[in-house]
């Protein structure tokens, strides 16, 4: 059992919690991820870790409330108790001093994306960040970021901050204007698949984070395969980082509709018997 320790809304429907796990800790890197069972009855989820302490003993997690196991996470409170928490799971981060580093966030994406560039930093890159949501409500971390960052742009759908568009405009200005040597894009696997495609023209190698269908997240159910170059990978224990350039995002994709169905199904068989408000 892991106690949550703190709790902090971040944004609409976007939840920090820190959770005591001292052993997690110590061996935690940028880029790694955990699984997470809340009960007995519980599925396995794979969530990737946002921040650790080691003196603390302490990992953070950053949840967005979509499907079922997430919404349930949601509503726990400090002091309660997830009974799996295991990890660090999956190859971390490659950190060395590449030159000038376009670090690209969309959404949930800030949270993974922050202790990489703040390790890039440390590596002596000159760091240019990205931040892209719908709309500011839904951005948070902002000045976490900001601090690692030598230049930090945001781009919302609606343009209620920063610019109106997508993180996509902002990085065809940014790399026809200046030389980037590698490219880190965590979010939503569209908007990797579109910096991709935008990155593709240059050639500039592009790490994407793929947070594919995962159950046992240790290489043994085969359920988070993804295409990449000529390779079937699993990205729990190959990745989950891989080079953008050869992922077969299309496939990826499809993949991540697999069981929609089912969660939908799920989320409202709990409402329906009125366990929580939906």
């Amino acid at each position: 059992m892991f106690r949550i320790v703190n709790k902090i809304e971040l944004a609409d429907k976007i939840k920090l919690f820190e959770i005591e796990h001292q052993l997690l800790a110590n061996k935690a890197k940028p880029g790694q991820f955990v699984i997470v069972r809340l009960h007995e009855n519980g599925e396995r989820i794979p969530l990737t870790i946002a921040d650790f302490d080691k003196n603390k003993g302490t990992v953070t997690l950053v949840v967005q409330e979509v499907g079922k196991t997430t919404t349930d996470m949601g509503n726990l409170s400090i002091g309660d108790n997830i009974l799996d928490c295991l990890g660090p799971l999956g190859q971390p981060s490659e950190i060395a001093n590449f030159g000038t580093v376009l670090a690209i966030a969309g959404g949930l994406g800030v949270a993974p994306l922050y202790p990489i560039i703040r390790e890039l930093k440390n590596a002596g890159n000159k760091i240019i960040t990205v931040v892209g949501a719908r709309t500011a409500s839904l951005l948070f971390w902002l000045d976490k970021i900001g601090s690692v960052s030598d230049q930090l742009y945001i781009a919302t759908d609606d343009g209620s901050i920063g610019e109106k568009g997508l993180v996509t405009d902002i990085q065809k200005r940014i790399i026809e204007s200046e030389k980037i040597n590698k490219i880190y894009a965590i979010g939503p696997a569209i908007m990797m698949k579109f910096v991709v495609e935008t990155s593709r023209p240059k050639n500039i190698s592009t790490i994407v984070s793929l947070n594919s269908i995962m159950i046992d997240g240790t290489g043994m159910c085969g359920g988070c395969r993804v295409k990449v170059g000529q390779e079937t990978k699993f990205a729990c224990v190959d990745g989950p980082e891989f080079e953008g350039l050869e992922v077969d995002f299309t496939n990826l994709l499809d993949r991540q509709k697999f069981y929609l169905e089912q969660e939908k199904l799920s989320k409202d068989h709990v409402c329906k018997i009125g366990l929580k408000e939906c």
